[in-house]
Order: structure tokens, then C-alpha cells, then sequence
């Protein structure tokens, strides 16, 4: 979802007029190397390092504060949670109305231009559906929400901490907080005990691994947090956050997507279903309906695309994208870039014309001068661990 700095890609620090999360103590008592980011001083990484917090997740936990971003709960003040889903539906292309209760699904709220404004996750609870939003649009997506919600749907913003532990032995970790966390799969919300305190429970996450996202009360979440690195769990911070997100090819809004690219450039057309496509139970009546339908059924001009390196020299956001050594014009650009530790090489992500998009398109990036060979790669770059039964 939202941008995180790689460790040599980190903003200019000023801590003095930064915002803190809950854990802000717990950040400095670990030693966390401190930095901007979307308003907030958050960690980039600890004395372990963003390399060995990465494969810390990779092969066992890592844990992460993500309480910069924003929840929002909706909530019906008719007491039926269908009519917020059915509210929330005129602004994302995501079936919300067929979402069960205690499951979580990926959306996107879009323009009228059929472009991404933010991307989030969505749970639906017995009474009301829970919005997690990226950090840098979190206003703008409550002042979207408040313009556009009828009345008889309350926007209510939650200051709680989140955060997630990931990786294959979060389950474990967690389990020793939280024994029900182990029944649940891929995309689960529940309501559950946290080390004594009710938290909301997904099993989601951002870095391609198994994992657990938790939202917990601002006042418990660093005993929450010791528990669970007593437990195995491993802090990491932003840049380990970013390389794993990457090698598992997830969009970072403001990076890979924006309000000018489209679900279908974005190669996200399947996170709008069937039942929101023309012919479809629910087709369209969201922002950008007659773009995004038409793309998606006949195909966009440009593709997101994962790109792999011929050398071992990474190609970082920005770099433009050319047909040819020789050719003047590029016809695309990077947008994330950086070493893949698990993948153990260089990976990127980048805008193509749909014509050279075909895995093992050759394409050449323009660093420092030079143009450097790469090939158009199938995403992800790492396969993902996720639980689904």
C-alpha cells in the first residue's frame, strides 16, 4: 500500500515536526535508526539492519509498526452492516456486498478519470466495516468518504495503534498470545484476545509472507509488541518492509499507482470481480465506471510490469525505460526498484506499452548515462506464503 523508503532512498530527517506513533518509545529503546516519513517518525531499520530484518521475515517473524496508517470504521446507523457495504460500493470497484462477515478484501477507491486515488483493505465485522488506509491519504480518504457516504452511514476515524507480524513463523508468534489466530486464513478478520486485551485480528499483511495485522488500543500496544518479540519475533522497520514488498510485486501507492493510472495499467483487475464488470449482478456505479469497464475488457495501452536486471546493478524509481540501446524516446519508466535479498538480484517494477509487456520483452534502463539491459519478468518475484486453507 503506502511508500516506504529503502535504506539508501530515506528523506531528510526532522524529527521536531514529525507526529509519533504509539510505539515511538519502544522505536528509540531498540535503537531504531529514525526518519520522516508521511508525516510521521517512523523506523527505518534497527541496529540488525534492513538486509537481516528482511530475511528475519523471510524465514521466521518480523514485526512491524504500521500505525501511521488510518483506520476508519463505517458504520450503519440502521443497525444492518449490508447497507454501509452497498454505500461503500459507489466509490470502489470491490465487491463489498458479497463479503462475508469476519472476511477482508483489497479495494480501491478511483476518480472519475478511473484513476487510483488510495488503495485499502476492507473488513467486514458483524456491525460495521473496518478501512484500513494508506498514510498519506488517510485525510483525504475520510474527507472523500464524509463528501460522498449518505447520511445514514456514520465515518467514524479509529485512534488505535496497528501492527503486523509477518513472516512463516508468525503464527507461532502470535499463537502465543493469541491461540485462535492459528484457525484463521488467508484474508480472516476476527475480534480476538491479544495477551488480554481485544484486538481486531487479519490475516493479511503487505510483504507477500503469512502474517498478522493487529489493531490494538494505543495504550496496550507496546506490552503487546515485547510479548511478541519475546515470542520470536524480530522488529524490523520501513526499508525491510519495502524489499519485501517488492519481491512479492505489490503496488505502493504514490510510487506504482496514483490518480493517473488505471486498475487495468496497474495489472489489478482482479481485484474487481465479475459481479462489478459489465454483465456482472452490480456492474459499474463507481468513480470511473466507462474507463476502467472498457480497459478491462479490452485491454489497457500501458501494463505495470515486473522487471529483472541482465547485471547485478539495480535500477531505481525514475529511471526511464527504452525499446533499444539506440532508440531517443523511452516508452516507459520505473517505479520501484532496489536488491531483492531473497530473490538474491536485482528487481523492479515499471510502466510499459501493453505491446512489449509479454514476459521476456528485452528493454533497456537508462542509470547514470548508461543503458542497462532488462527483461519483462512475471510478478511476483518471490512466491507468496500466504495461508488459504
Amino acid at each position: 500500500m503506502t511508500t516506504h523508503p529503502t535504506s539508501d532512498e530515506t528523506p531528510a530527517c526532522a524529527a521536531d515536526a514529525l507526529e509519533r506513533t504509539p510505539l515511538h518509545a519502544f522505536h528509540l529503546r531498540r535503537g531504531a535508526r529514525m526518519c520522516a516519513f508521511a508525516g510521521y517518525d517512523m523506523p527505518v531499520n534497527y541496529p540488525l539492519g534492513v538486509l537481516k530484518e528482511h530475511l528475519a521475515t523471510r524465514t521466521g517473524a518480523g514485526l512491524f509498526d504500521v500505525s501511521h496508517m488510518g483506520q476508519i470504521a463505517l458504520v450503519p446507523r440502521s443497525g444492518d452492516v449490508a447497507d454501509a457495504a452497498r454505500a461503500l460500493e459507489t466509490l470502489v470497484p470491490a465487491d463489498i456486498v458479497g463479503l462475508a462477515p469476519g472476511r477482508q478484501r483489497y479495494a480501491l477507491f478511483t476518480n472519475a478519470d478511473g484513476g487510483i486515488l488510495d488503495d485499502l483493505m476492507v473488513a467486514r465485522l458483524a456491525d460495521r466495516l473496518v478501512l484500513v488506509v494508506n498514510a498519506a491519504n488517510k485525510a483525504a480518504d475520510e474527507a472523500h468518504l464524509r463528501r460522498s457516504l449518505p447520511e445514514s452511514v456514520e465515518i467514524r476515524p479509529l485512534h488505535r495503534a496497528l501492527i503486523a507480524v509477518q513472516g512463516p513463523g508468525a503464527e507461532a508468534a502470535l499463537g502465543r498470545l493469541a491461540p485462535e489466530a492459528a484457525s484463521m486464513r488467508f484474508m480472516d478478520a476476527r475480534e480476538i484476545d491479544v495477551g488480554g486485551e481485544r484486538c481486531l485480528v487479519s490475516r493479511s499483511g503487505y510483504t507477500g509472507e503469512d502474517g498478522f495485522e493487529i489493531s490494538v488500543s494505543e495504550g496496550e500496544v507496546e506490552r503487546v509488541c515485547e510479548a511478541l518479540v519475546d515470542a520470536g519475533a524480530v522488529p524490523a522497520g520501513l526499508g525491510a518492509r519495502d524489499s519485501l514488498r517488492l519481491e512479492a510485486g505489490l503496488c505502493l501507492h504514490g510510487s506504482d499507482i496514483d490518480g493517473t493510472t488505471t486498475p487495468a495499467e496497474a495489472a489489478l483487475g482482479w481485484a474487481i470481480p465479475a459481479s462489478r464488470r459489465t454483465g456482472g449482478a452490480r456492474p459499474g456505479g463507481f468513480p470511473g465506471t466507462e474507463r476502467i469497464l472498457r480497459e478491462l475488457a479490452e485491454g489497457p495501452s500501458r501494463r505495470r510490469v515486473g522487471l529483472a536486471s541482465e547485471g547485478r546493478a539495480p535500477v531505481r524509481a525514475g529511471a526511464e525505460l527504452f525499446l533499444s540501446e539506440e532508440d531517443a524516446a523511452p516508452v516507459g519508466r520505473v517505479t520501484s526498484g532496489g536488491f531483492g535479498p531473497t530473490a538474491d538480484a536485482p528487481v523492479a517494477m515499471g510502466y510499459v506499452p501493453a505491446a512489449a509487456s509479454a514476459p521476456g520483452t528485452r528493454l533497456f534502463a537508462e542509470v547514470r548515462g548508461r543503458r542497462l539491459p532488462v527483461v519483462v519478468a512475471k510478478l511476483p518475484f518471490v512466491p507468496a506464503g500466504f495461508k488459504r486453507s
